[in-house]
């Protein structure tokens, strides 16, 4: 076998990917029982301090760029939503953009210390961060490291593909670190790739993973007008392999873009999906209103 054939055979499965913000979900139900045997006065009062809290993180917050091991410079963003969710699964969504997993604990133990707090309790959770795949570049890299003969992982190895990461950390720096969309309303679900008998995503060739994730990103395309799609990797982090927030003025949209991806061979044969959220944006001057 020649070292060429080597290097191919011995390339990495895995394909590059780019991360930025940490996004924590949280679901939560509204304990009204309680909440309708407190005097008015301190539903008024419990109201206010919420309000005052989640009122200052509704804007994204951008300042001086600070330095992140994963990027160059970072944008100073951290910012918070909440949504009133839709159906039996719970109440409310907040949705947390932050810099790191310690500034998303903080945020959770901030929420938790509200006295609202009290009337919250947690439904579900998801934590995850911002992921751009990148099997383009990945081919294209590995392609020529292995034209080279560089042996995969070595410190030649290495140093190329820290450098083809940097580059795409800064030119894509908008998509990882995004302010929250301000669209009316929001669709978030887990999915994996299927790794059963008959198909498992994680034995397909590179070639073939990077051909249908083309034809897959074709379908979102279509409707980069009327919906805003963030994922996130959340593999090691949380039960599933990637969440998928749509943000949109229009839920129909939501409908109409997962139905038609669902026809494209990698949903059809490799997607599987989790509980699907959905809620309308709300500001933390809607709490009275919301809550009753």
């Amino acid at each position: 076998m020649t070292p060429e054939l080597s290097v191919e055979t011995a390339l990495p499965a895995v394909p590059l990917t780019v991360e930025g913000a940490s996004v924590l979900h949280q679901m939560m139900r509204f304990r009204r029982p309680a909440w309708r045997s407190l005097a008015a006065g301190d539903r008024v009062e419990i109201l206010h301090e919420a309000t005052s809290a989640l009122a200052p993180l509704e804007s994204a917050a951008e300042g001086r760029p600070t330095p992140d091991p994963r990027a160059a410079t970072v944008p100073n963003v951290r910012q918070s939503a909440f949504y009133s969710l839709l159906g039996h699964k719970g109440d409310l969504l907040f949705v947390h953009f932050r810099r790191s997993f310690e500034e998303l604990s903080r945020a959770q133990a901030e929420l938790a210390r509200l006295r609202l707090s009290d009337y919250l309790e947690p439904a579900g959770s998801y934590l995850s961060v911002i992921e751009l795949g990148l099997y383009e570049s990945t081919a294209k890299v590995y392609g020529g490291l292995a034209a080279q003969g560089v042996a995969p992982h070595s410190a030649e190895w290495k140093q190329e593909i820290e450098a083809v990461l940097e580059r795409q950390r800064q030119a894509m720096a908008p998509r990882l670190w995004p302010p929250i969309p301000e669209a009316k309303y929001l669709c978030f679900y887990p999915m994996d790739r299927r790794r059963g008998e008959s198909a498992n995503w994680y034995t397909e060739s590179m070639a073939d993973r990077q051909r249908m994730m083309h034809e897959h990103g074709l379908v979102g395309r279509r409707y980069a007008g009327e919906v805003r799609q963030i994922i996130s990797g959340s593999i090691g982090f949380d039960d599933w392999e990637w969440g998928v927030d749509l943000f949109a003025d229009d839920p129909l949209v939501f409908k109409k873009l997962i139905y038609e991806m669902r026809f494209d061979h990698v949903s059809a044969v490799f997607a599987l999906f989790g509980t699907f959220y959905v809620g309308v944006r709300a500001k933390a001057a809607d709490l009275a209103a919301i809550l009753g």
